[in-house]
Protein backbone atom coordinates (compact mmCIF):
# COMPACT_ATOMS: atom_id res chain seq x y z
CA UNK A 1 0.00 0.00 0.00
CA UNK A 2 1.36 3.43 -0.94
CA UNK A 3 1.95 6.41 1.26
CA UNK A 4 -1.29 8.39 1.59
CA UNK A 5 -3.40 5.71 -0.07
CA UNK A 6 -6.21 3.80 1.60
CA UNK A 7 -6.44 1.23 -1.20
CA UNK A 8 -3.96 -1.30 -2.54
CA UNK A 9 -2.74 -0.70 -6.11
CA UNK A 10 -4.63 -2.53 -8.81
CA UNK A 11 -3.56 -3.54 -12.29
CA UNK A 12 -5.72 -3.21 -15.39
CA UNK A 13 -5.60 -5.76 -18.18
CA UNK A 14 -3.25 -5.03 -21.07
CA UNK A 15 -5.60 -4.27 -23.96
CA UNK A 16 -3.10 -5.40 -26.59
CA UNK A 17 -5.77 -6.86 -28.87
CA UNK A 18 -7.65 -3.56 -29.20
CA UNK A 19 -7.19 -1.18 -32.15
CA UNK A 20 -6.52 1.75 -29.81
CA UNK A 21 -3.51 -0.03 -28.27
CA UNK A 22 -1.75 0.05 -31.64
CA UNK A 23 -2.79 3.59 -32.62
CA UNK A 24 0.34 5.75 -32.60
CA UNK A 25 -1.48 9.06 -32.13
CA UNK A 26 -3.30 7.62 -29.15
CA UNK A 27 -0.01 6.32 -27.76
CA UNK A 28 1.68 9.72 -28.11
CA UNK A 29 -1.21 11.44 -26.34
CA UNK A 30 -0.96 9.00 -23.43
CA UNK A 31 2.84 9.32 -23.30
CA UNK A 32 2.49 13.11 -23.11
CA UNK A 33 -0.11 12.82 -20.34
CA UNK A 34 1.94 10.40 -18.22
CA UNK A 35 5.25 12.14 -18.90
CA UNK A 36 3.71 15.36 -17.65
CA UNK A 37 2.60 13.67 -14.41
CA UNK A 38 6.06 12.13 -13.95
CA UNK A 39 7.74 15.48 -14.62
CA UNK A 40 5.67 17.09 -11.88
CA UNK A 41 6.44 14.33 -9.39
CA UNK A 42 10.00 13.05 -10.05
CA UNK A 43 9.91 10.48 -7.22
CA UNK A 44 11.27 7.75 -9.50
CA UNK A 45 14.42 9.59 -10.61
CA UNK A 46 16.74 7.14 -8.86
CA UNK A 47 15.19 3.90 -10.16
CA UNK A 48 16.50 3.59 -13.71
CA UNK A 49 17.60 5.79 -16.62
CA UNK A 50 14.12 6.27 -18.10
CA UNK A 51 13.27 9.01 -15.65
CA UNK A 52 16.54 10.98 -15.84
CA UNK A 53 16.23 10.77 -19.62
CA UNK A 54 12.70 12.20 -19.46
CA UNK A 55 13.59 14.93 -17.01
CA UNK A 56 16.62 15.97 -19.06
CA UNK A 57 14.45 16.22 -22.18
CA UNK A 58 12.00 18.42 -20.29
CA UNK A 59 14.61 20.60 -18.59
CA UNK A 60 16.50 21.16 -21.84
CA UNK A 61 13.38 22.04 -23.86
CA UNK A 62 12.38 25.60 -24.75
CA UNK A 63 9.37 25.57 -22.43
CA UNK A 64 10.93 23.40 -19.69
CA UNK A 65 7.65 21.46 -19.77
CA UNK A 66 6.63 18.28 -21.57
CA UNK A 67 4.93 20.27 -24.32
CA UNK A 68 8.38 21.50 -25.31
CA UNK A 69 9.73 18.00 -25.94
CA UNK A 70 9.78 16.75 -29.51
CA UNK A 71 7.46 13.73 -29.75
CA UNK A 72 10.15 11.99 -31.78
CA UNK A 73 12.24 11.98 -28.58
CA UNK A 74 9.57 10.20 -26.52
CA UNK A 75 11.05 6.86 -27.56
CA UNK A 76 14.36 7.73 -25.86
CA UNK A 77 12.60 7.30 -22.52
CA UNK A 78 11.04 4.02 -23.64
CA UNK A 79 14.39 2.59 -24.74
CA UNK A 80 15.77 2.90 -21.19
CA UNK A 81 12.88 0.97 -19.59
CA UNK A 82 13.48 -2.73 -18.94
CA UNK A 83 10.11 -3.37 -17.28
CA UNK A 84 11.44 -3.95 -13.78
CA UNK A 85 8.01 -2.72 -12.52
CA UNK A 86 9.50 -1.00 -9.47
CA UNK A 87 8.10 2.43 -10.32
CA UNK A 88 4.57 0.99 -10.36
CA UNK A 89 4.90 -1.21 -7.30
CA UNK A 90 7.13 0.83 -4.99
CA UNK A 91 7.18 4.52 -5.93
CA UNK A 92 4.33 5.93 -7.99
CA UNK A 93 1.47 7.47 -5.94
CA UNK A 94 -0.76 7.76 -9.02
CA UNK A 95 -1.34 4.12 -9.97
CA UNK A 96 -4.90 2.74 -10.11
CA UNK A 97 -7.25 3.17 -8.33
CA UNK A 98 -5.98 6.79 -8.38
CA UNK A 99 -7.98 8.76 -10.94
CA UNK A 100 -4.80 9.60 -12.89
CA UNK A 101 -4.42 5.90 -13.67
CA UNK A 102 -0.65 5.82 -14.28
CA UNK A 103 0.89 2.49 -15.28
CA UNK A 104 4.31 3.55 -16.52
CA UNK A 105 5.73 0.05 -17.22
CA UNK A 106 2.77 -1.08 -19.29
CA UNK A 107 2.74 2.22 -21.17
CA UNK A 108 6.40 1.57 -21.99
CA UNK A 109 5.42 -1.95 -23.08
CA UNK A 110 2.80 -0.50 -25.42
CA UNK A 111 5.38 1.88 -26.93
CA UNK A 112 7.88 -0.97 -27.32
CA UNK A 113 5.23 -3.10 -29.03
CA UNK A 114 4.34 -0.37 -31.54
CA UNK A 115 8.01 0.31 -32.23
CA UNK A 116 8.65 -3.40 -32.80
CA UNK A 117 5.63 -3.69 -35.09
CA UNK A 118 6.72 -0.68 -37.15
CA UNK A 119 10.49 -1.09 -37.17
CA UNK A 120 11.30 -4.59 -35.96
CA UNK A 121 14.50 -4.96 -33.96
CA UNK A 122 18.19 -5.22 -34.74
CA UNK A 123 19.64 -8.69 -35.20
CA UNK A 124 21.50 -8.59 -31.88
CA UNK A 125 18.33 -7.93 -29.92
CA UNK A 126 16.40 -10.62 -31.76
CA UNK A 127 19.17 -13.11 -31.03
CA UNK A 128 19.59 -12.16 -27.36
CA UNK A 129 15.87 -12.58 -26.73
CA UNK A 130 15.57 -15.89 -28.62
CA UNK A 131 16.79 -17.81 -25.61
CA UNK A 132 15.33 -21.20 -26.52
CA UNK A 133 17.06 -21.30 -29.90
CA UNK A 134 20.35 -19.67 -28.96
CA UNK A 135 20.87 -21.43 -25.64
CA UNK A 136 20.04 -24.87 -27.05
CA UNK A 137 22.52 -24.41 -29.91
CA UNK A 138 25.32 -23.13 -27.67
CA UNK A 139 24.79 -26.00 -25.23
CA UNK A 140 25.47 -28.78 -27.74
CA UNK A 141 28.38 -30.96 -26.49
CA UNK A 142 31.76 -29.50 -27.53
CA UNK A 143 29.99 -26.42 -28.87
CA UNK A 144 29.44 -25.31 -25.27
CA UNK A 145 33.17 -25.63 -24.56
CA UNK A 146 34.05 -23.60 -27.64
CA UNK A 147 31.48 -20.88 -26.92
CA UNK A 148 32.63 -20.57 -23.31
CA UNK A 149 36.27 -20.30 -24.39
CA UNK A 150 35.46 -17.63 -26.97
CA UNK A 151 33.45 -15.67 -24.39
CA UNK A 152 36.50 -15.64 -22.10
CA UNK A 153 38.82 -14.37 -24.84
CA UNK A 154 39.40 -10.61 -24.49
CA UNK A 155 40.20 -10.14 -28.18
CA UNK A 156 37.05 -11.92 -29.33
CA UNK A 157 34.96 -9.96 -26.84
CA UNK A 158 36.17 -6.70 -28.41
CA UNK A 159 35.27 -8.09 -31.82
CA UNK A 160 31.79 -8.89 -30.53
CA UNK A 161 31.48 -5.36 -29.20
CA UNK A 162 32.39 -3.74 -32.53
CA UNK A 163 30.27 -6.09 -34.66
CA UNK A 164 27.36 -7.13 -32.46
CA UNK A 165 27.21 -4.35 -29.88
CA UNK A 166 27.80 -6.68 -26.90
CA UNK A 167 30.00 -4.85 -24.38
CA UNK A 168 33.39 -6.48 -23.96
CA UNK A 169 33.39 -6.15 -20.15
CA UNK A 170 29.88 -7.42 -19.51
CA UNK A 171 29.70 -10.84 -17.84
CA UNK A 172 28.03 -13.39 -20.09
CA UNK A 173 26.66 -16.74 -18.92
CA UNK A 174 28.39 -20.09 -19.17
CA UNK A 175 26.71 -22.76 -21.28
CA UNK A 176 26.39 -26.42 -20.29
CA UNK A 177 25.64 -29.44 -22.43
CA UNK A 178 24.54 -31.30 -19.30
CA UNK A 179 21.43 -29.24 -18.78
CA UNK A 180 19.28 -28.95 -15.68
CA UNK A 181 16.60 -31.07 -17.31
CA UNK A 182 19.09 -33.83 -18.12
CA UNK A 183 20.86 -33.85 -14.77
CA UNK A 184 17.81 -33.70 -12.52
CA UNK A 185 15.72 -36.46 -14.07
CA UNK A 186 17.86 -39.20 -12.51
CA UNK A 187 17.53 -37.56 -9.06
CA UNK A 188 13.74 -37.64 -8.93
CA UNK A 189 12.39 -39.92 -6.21
CA UNK A 190 8.82 -40.75 -5.35
CA UNK A 191 7.75 -38.79 -2.27
CA UNK A 192 4.25 -39.06 -0.84
CA UNK A 193 2.95 -35.48 -0.91
CA UNK A 194 1.27 -33.88 2.09
CA UNK A 195 -0.96 -30.87 1.54
CA UNK A 196 -0.21 -27.94 3.87
CA UNK A 197 -2.37 -24.82 3.63
CA UNK A 198 -2.39 -23.61 0.03
CA UNK A 199 0.34 -26.06 -1.01
CA UNK A 200 -0.24 -29.60 -2.26
CA UNK A 201 3.28 -30.82 -1.42
CA UNK A 202 3.68 -31.87 -5.05
CA UNK A 203 5.54 -29.45 -7.31
CA UNK A 204 6.66 -29.29 -10.92
CA UNK A 205 9.84 -27.29 -11.52
CA UNK A 206 9.75 -25.08 -14.62
CA UNK A 207 13.46 -25.10 -15.43
CA UNK A 208 13.57 -21.80 -17.39
CA UNK A 209 16.04 -21.10 -20.20
CA UNK A 210 18.69 -19.67 -17.89
CA UNK A 211 18.26 -22.36 -15.27
CA UNK A 212 18.33 -25.15 -17.81
CA UNK A 213 21.32 -24.08 -19.90
CA UNK A 214 23.32 -21.66 -17.75
CA UNK A 215 22.79 -22.69 -14.13
CA UNK A 216 21.97 -26.41 -14.24
CA UNK A 217 23.54 -27.02 -10.84
CA UNK A 218 20.72 -25.24 -9.05
CA UNK A 219 18.32 -27.91 -10.30
CA UNK A 220 20.04 -30.45 -8.06
CA UNK A 221 19.80 -28.00 -5.15
CA UNK A 222 16.05 -27.63 -5.67
CA UNK A 223 15.50 -31.37 -5.82
CA UNK A 224 17.61 -32.09 -2.73
CA UNK A 225 16.01 -29.37 -0.60
CA UNK A 226 12.43 -30.12 -1.61
CA UNK A 227 12.79 -33.89 -1.25
CA UNK A 228 14.51 -33.39 2.12
CA UNK A 229 11.38 -31.55 3.23
CA UNK A 230 8.98 -34.25 2.08
CA UNK A 231 7.87 -32.43 -1.07
CA UNK A 232 7.44 -34.45 -4.24
CA UNK A 233 9.23 -32.64 -7.07
CA UNK A 234 9.18 -33.35 -10.80
CA UNK A 235 10.39 -31.44 -13.83
CA UNK A 236 7.85 -29.87 -16.18
CA UNK A 237 7.85 -32.46 -19.02
CA UNK A 238 8.41 -29.93 -21.79
CA UNK A 239 8.70 -26.18 -21.89
CA UNK A 240 9.64 -23.19 -23.98
CA UNK A 241 10.82 -19.74 -22.85
CA UNK A 242 8.31 -18.00 -20.58
CA UNK A 243 8.28 -15.03 -22.98
CA UNK A 244 9.69 -12.33 -20.71
CA UNK A 245 12.65 -11.48 -23.03
CA UNK A 246 10.29 -11.06 -25.98
CA UNK A 247 7.87 -9.05 -23.83
CA UNK A 248 10.66 -6.61 -23.00
CA UNK A 249 11.45 -6.36 -26.73
CA UNK A 250 7.80 -5.60 -27.52
CA UNK A 251 7.40 -8.74 -29.65
CA UNK A 252 3.92 -9.66 -28.45
CA UNK A 253 3.22 -12.09 -31.28
CA UNK A 254 6.09 -14.31 -30.11
CA UNK A 255 4.94 -13.93 -26.50
CA UNK A 256 1.58 -15.24 -27.70
CA UNK A 257 3.19 -18.21 -29.48
CA UNK A 258 5.15 -19.15 -26.37
CA UNK A 259 2.04 -18.84 -24.21
CA UNK A 260 0.14 -21.15 -26.56
CA UNK A 261 2.90 -23.75 -26.15
CA UNK A 262 3.47 -23.50 -22.39
CA UNK A 263 0.07 -22.90 -20.83
CA UNK A 264 -1.58 -26.18 -21.92
CA UNK A 265 1.34 -28.17 -20.45
CA UNK A 266 1.30 -26.25 -17.18
CA UNK A 267 -2.49 -26.27 -16.88
CA UNK A 268 -2.48 -30.08 -17.30
CA UNK A 269 0.03 -30.36 -14.45
CA UNK A 270 -2.22 -28.24 -12.24
CA UNK A 271 -5.13 -30.55 -13.09
CA UNK A 272 -2.92 -33.45 -11.96
CA UNK A 273 -2.43 -31.83 -8.55
CA UNK A 274 0.88 -30.08 -9.05
CA UNK A 275 1.93 -26.70 -7.75
CA UNK A 276 4.39 -24.84 -9.99
CA UNK A 277 7.73 -23.20 -9.17
CA UNK A 278 10.68 -21.78 -11.12
CA UNK A 279 14.21 -20.75 -10.10
CA UNK A 280 14.15 -17.37 -11.91
CA UNK A 281 11.90 -14.57 -10.54
CA UNK A 282 11.21 -13.09 -13.99
CA UNK A 283 9.71 -16.36 -15.18
CA UNK A 284 7.56 -16.64 -12.06
CA UNK A 285 6.35 -13.07 -12.60
CA UNK A 286 5.48 -13.81 -16.21
CA UNK A 287 3.01 -16.49 -15.14
CA UNK A 288 1.79 -14.71 -12.00
CA UNK A 289 1.28 -11.26 -13.51
CA UNK A 290 2.07 -10.49 -17.15
CA UNK A 291 0.28 -13.35 -18.91
CA UNK A 292 -2.81 -13.03 -16.69
CA UNK A 293 -2.96 -9.33 -17.58
CA UNK A 294 -2.57 -10.11 -21.30
CA UNK A 295 -5.17 -12.91 -21.19
CA UNK A 296 -7.61 -11.95 -18.40
CA UNK A 297 -10.36 -14.23 -19.71
CA UNK A 298 -8.26 -17.35 -20.32
CA UNK A 299 -9.21 -19.94 -17.71
CA UNK A 300 -6.05 -21.99 -18.17
CA UNK A 301 -3.88 -18.89 -17.66
CA UNK A 302 -5.81 -18.16 -14.45
CA UNK A 303 -5.37 -21.78 -13.34
CA UNK A 304 -1.59 -21.60 -13.87
CA UNK A 305 -1.41 -18.21 -12.16
CA UNK A 306 -3.10 -19.56 -9.03
CA UNK A 307 -0.74 -22.55 -8.86
CA UNK A 308 2.55 -20.70 -9.51
CA UNK A 309 4.74 -19.86 -6.51
CA UNK A 310 8.07 -18.26 -5.90
CA UNK A 311 10.10 -21.20 -4.49
CA UNK A 312 10.88 -19.54 -1.17
CA UNK A 313 7.31 -18.31 -0.87
CA UNK A 314 6.39 -21.98 -1.21
CA UNK A 315 8.88 -23.13 1.44
CA UNK A 316 7.72 -20.40 3.82
CA UNK A 317 4.11 -21.48 3.45
CA UNK A 318 5.20 -25.02 4.31
CA UNK A 319 7.14 -23.70 7.30
CA UNK A 320 4.12 -21.81 8.61
CA UNK A 321 2.25 -25.10 8.48
CA UNK A 322 4.97 -26.85 10.45
CA UNK A 323 6.24 -28.88 7.49
CA UNK A 324 9.72 -27.40 6.94
CA UNK A 325 12.74 -28.99 8.60
CA UNK A 326 14.67 -26.42 10.64
CA UNK A 327 17.63 -28.46 11.80
CA UNK A 328 20.66 -27.16 9.94
CA UNK A 329 24.06 -28.80 10.60
CA UNK A 330 25.88 -25.96 8.83
CA UNK A 331 25.65 -22.28 9.83
CA UNK A 332 25.97 -19.84 6.93
CA UNK A 333 27.20 -16.80 8.86
CA UNK A 334 26.77 -13.35 7.34
CA UNK A 335 24.77 -13.33 4.10
CA UNK A 336 24.31 -10.33 1.81
CA UNK A 337 21.08 -10.75 -0.13
CA UNK A 338 20.10 -8.65 -3.13
CA UNK A 339 16.33 -8.76 -3.62
CA UNK A 340 15.60 -9.21 -7.32
CA UNK A 341 13.23 -6.59 -8.76
CA UNK A 342 10.90 -9.15 -10.34
CA UNK A 343 10.60 -10.85 -6.98
CA UNK A 344 9.98 -7.62 -5.07
CA UNK A 345 7.01 -6.73 -7.27
CA UNK A 346 5.28 -10.07 -6.62
CA UNK A 347 4.09 -8.62 -3.28
CA UNK A 348 5.06 -11.71 -1.29
CA UNK A 349 7.49 -10.07 1.13
CA UNK A 350 11.10 -11.13 1.65
CA UNK A 351 10.45 -14.84 1.89
CA UNK A 352 13.95 -15.84 0.76
CA UNK A 353 15.44 -13.82 3.60
CA UNK A 354 12.92 -15.26 6.06
CA UNK A 355 13.72 -18.86 5.14
CA UNK A 356 17.49 -18.33 5.22
CA UNK A 357 17.16 -16.62 8.60
CA UNK A 358 15.83 -19.91 9.99
CA UNK A 359 19.38 -21.26 9.73
CA UNK A 360 21.10 -21.14 13.11
CA UNK A 361 23.95 -18.61 13.50
CA UNK A 362 23.03 -17.00 10.22
CA UNK A 363 22.11 -13.38 9.57
CA UNK A 364 20.74 -12.17 6.26
CA UNK A 365 21.01 -8.51 5.27
CA UNK A 366 18.62 -7.66 2.44
CA UNK A 367 19.45 -4.98 -0.12
CA UNK A 368 16.38 -3.79 -2.01
CA UNK A 369 18.17 -2.03 -4.87
CA UNK A 370 18.21 -2.95 -8.54
CA UNK A 371 21.22 -4.71 -10.05
CA UNK A 372 20.65 -2.93 -13.38
CA UNK A 373 21.04 -6.20 -15.29
CA UNK A 374 17.66 -7.02 -16.85
CA UNK A 375 19.06 -9.93 -18.90
CA UNK A 376 20.15 -7.83 -21.89
CA UNK A 377 20.42 -4.20 -20.70
CA UNK A 378 23.68 -4.93 -18.86
CA UNK A 379 25.44 -6.49 -21.82
CA UNK A 380 24.54 -4.07 -24.61
CA UNK A 381 27.29 -1.66 -25.59
CA UNK A 382 25.01 1.38 -25.46
CA UNK A 383 23.56 0.65 -22.01
CA UNK A 384 26.36 -1.16 -20.16
CA UNK A 385 27.65 1.97 -18.40
CA UNK A 386 24.13 2.95 -17.34
CA UNK A 387 23.58 -0.55 -16.01
CA UNK A 388 26.74 -0.36 -13.91
CA UNK A 389 25.69 3.04 -12.56
CA UNK A 390 22.34 1.60 -11.46
CA UNK A 391 24.11 -1.31 -9.76
CA UNK A 392 26.69 0.76 -7.87
CA UNK A 393 24.56 1.54 -4.76
CA UNK A 394 23.89 -2.14 -4.02
CA UNK A 395 27.49 -3.06 -4.82
CA UNK A 396 28.70 -0.48 -2.30
CA UNK A 397 26.37 -1.88 0.36
CA UNK A 398 27.58 -5.41 -0.27
CA UNK A 399 31.23 -4.34 -0.14
CA UNK A 400 30.66 -2.49 3.13
CA UNK A 401 29.16 -5.66 4.56
CA UNK A 402 31.97 -7.93 3.27
CA UNK A 403 29.72 -10.99 3.78
CA UNK A 404 30.56 -14.65 4.13
CA UNK A 405 28.14 -15.34 1.28
CA UNK A 406 26.40 -13.24 -1.36
CA UNK A 407 23.14 -14.30 -2.96
CA UNK A 408 20.24 -13.20 -5.14
CA UNK A 409 17.25 -15.12 -6.46
CA UNK A 410 18.17 -13.83 -9.93
CA UNK A 411 21.43 -15.45 -11.10
CA UNK A 412 21.98 -12.69 -13.67
CA UNK A 413 21.68 -9.97 -11.04
CA UNK A 414 23.92 -11.96 -8.72
CA UNK A 415 26.61 -12.32 -11.37
CA UNK A 416 26.51 -8.62 -12.21
CA UNK A 417 26.96 -7.59 -8.57
CA UNK A 418 29.63 -10.19 -7.89
CA UNK A 419 31.61 -9.02 -10.94
CA UNK A 420 31.51 -5.42 -9.75
CA UNK A 421 32.13 -6.18 -6.08
CA UNK A 422 35.53 -6.01 -4.41
CA UNK A 423 34.60 -8.39 -1.58
CA UNK A 424 32.52 -11.08 -3.30
CA UNK A 425 34.30 -13.87 -5.13
CA UNK A 426 31.24 -15.87 -6.14
CA UNK A 427 27.49 -15.56 -5.96
CA UNK A 428 25.25 -18.45 -4.93
CA UNK A 429 21.57 -19.04 -5.56
CA UNK A 430 19.68 -18.96 -2.23
CA UNK A 431 18.58 -22.57 -2.79
CA UNK A 432 22.26 -23.52 -2.96
CA UNK A 433 22.87 -21.88 0.41
CA UNK A 434 19.88 -23.68 1.89
CA UNK A 435 21.14 -27.01 0.54
CA UNK A 436 24.57 -26.31 2.02
CA UNK A 437 23.02 -25.46 5.40
CA UNK A 438 21.12 -28.75 5.38
CA UNK A 439 24.41 -30.56 4.70
CA UNK A 440 22.97 -32.21 1.59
Amino acid sequence: MREGSLEAPTRHAIEWKSDDFWDKASLEAELERVYDICHGCRRCVSLCDSFPTLFDLVDESDTMEVDGVDKADYIKVVDQCYLCDLCYMTKCPYVPPHEWNVDFPHLMLRAKAIKFKEEGARLRDRVLTSTDTVFSLTSIPLVDITVNAVNRNATMRKVFESTLGIHHEAPVPQFHSTTLRKSVKKMIKDVTPQAIGETTGKVALYATCYGNYNSPEIGADFVKVFQHNGIHIDIVPKEKCCGMPKLELGDLDTVNQLKETNIPVLAKLVDEGYDLIAPIPSCVLMYKQELPLMYPDDEDVKKVQAAFFDPFEYLWKRHKGGALKTEFPQAMGDIAYQVACHQRVQNIGLKTRDVLNLIQNTEVTAQERCSGHDGTYAIKKETRDKSVKIARPVVRKVDQQAPDHFTSDCPMAATQIAELSETVDKAHHPMTLLRMAYGL
